[in-house]
């Protein structure tokens, strides 16, 4: 599980058909202090309904995925799990 913040949304003409109809968004993973960016964005399966701006949980077990999606055979790996509180971070 990873810690990140949406910083947009992933738009294609042509999806997978075990992508139909879900959102895809870019998440931005965080470092352990909540606020460093570490690494690359993160293309995820999103179906709680977050936004640019929130910091989310994405979980790149890829059993879960596939059983959100209710496809085995689903190129998608990550997803978002949870939306945080910002609260909660460390100030």
């Amino acid at each position: 599980m990873v810690v990140g913040v949406v910083v947009g949304h992933a738009t294609a003409t042509v999806r997978h058909p075990s992508l139909k109809g879900w959102r895809l968004l870019v998440v931005q993973p965080l470092g352990p202090d909540g606020r460093t960016p570490d690494g690359e964005p993160i293309v995820a399966v999103d179906g709680l309904g977050a936004g640019r701006g929130s910091l989310v949980i994405i979980s790149s077990d890829g059993r879960g995925t596939r059983e959100l999606l209710g496809s085995d055979t689903t190129p998608a790996r990550w997803s978002v799990i949870a939306i945080c509180d910002k609260t909660t971070l460390a100030e």
